[in-house]
């Protein structure tokens, strides 16, 4: 199987591998090991037997219980699934605009809701400063923490994702090439990507809010990811710990040894 960065799904969204990105010291991480993705409650049989052939061992389901009520995961029977929610609710307001949420709830119409934050970009900014911030967050990222290590057999791939695959999945992969020693560029590049392999996705859900302009910037804002809202994750971040690295171990409490764990599992 090739070693792609963006997966091709049937009914999949923002699916990509973490593989290949470099460490600060040289090494890199495996491929077929780690992906990241969006919902995964569409997924057609094709993509299940596509995601068995790669080798899908864990699901980490960040996303809050409303969410997963309305919209579960459609997974290979024998892959291990865990609920893990940062949120208690949807603080990211990506349910809003996901079409599996929206047909699992026949009224629910994006064109009709009215409680669409009206300043997007400061809604998302301070999403990130809860992602730092609040206790269900540090849990299940510790939670997160304790699945990757258990993910240390060959051949097995686990997979982290939220409603859009960008904001709580995003920070997962921070932490995540955090801890193995990924350069603040590129884990900022993969973060970023979301941007260029959702575009099309966005664009038809903006469509809505073409006459309101200010509606259609806030909307534009709480469907992308920008350096902005991880900018005022890093100062918080800095408030609480110093630094990432720092925060980890004194937030998450992950030790010395996990993180050289971490590596012997995901580096190469």
């Amino acid at each position: 199987m090739k070693n792609n960065r963006l997966l091709t799904l049937e009914a999949g969204r923002n699916f990509r591998e973490l593989g290949g990105y470099q460490t600060k010291d040289g090494n890199t991480i495996k491929y077929h090991k780690i992906i990241r993705s969006a919902s995964l409650g569409q997924l057609t049989d094709h993509d299940l037997n596509f995601l068995t052939d790669y080798g899908l061992k864990y699901d980490i389901d960040f996303r809050s219980a409303d969410e997963q009520q309305k919209v579960p995961d459609r997974v290979p029977e024998h892959v291990e699934y865990l609920f893990d929610p940062v949120f208690g609710v949807d603080l990211t307001q990506a349910s809003k605009f996901d079409d599996q949420e929206k047909a699992a709830t026949p009224d629910h119409n994006i064109e009709g809701l009215t409680d669409i934050p009206s300043d997007g970009h400061e809604n998302m900014c301070n999403t990130y400063r809860e992602l730092i911030h609040l206790d269900s967050a540090k849990k299940a990222y510790r939670i997160f923490f304790d699945k990757l290590l258990e993910n240390n057999q060959a051949d097995q791939v686990l997979l982290f994702h939220c409603t859009a695959g960008k904001d709580r999945t995003g920070m997962g992969a921070v932490f995540f090439m955090t801890a193995l020693g990924v350069d603040r560029q590129t884990i900022l590049n993969d973060y970023l990507m979301t941007n260029e392999v959702t575009k099309d996705f966005v664009e038809e859900q903006l469509q809505p809010f073409t006459n309101n302009p200010l509606m259609y910037d806030s909307v534009k804002a709480l469907m992308q990811v920008s350096p902005d809202y991880l900018k005022a994750a890093d100062e918080e971040v800095k408030k609480e710990a110093g630094s990432w690295i720092n925060y980890l171990q004194t937030q998450i409490k992950v030790t010395d040894q996990e993180i050289a764990d971490l590596k012997k599992i995901y580096l190469q």
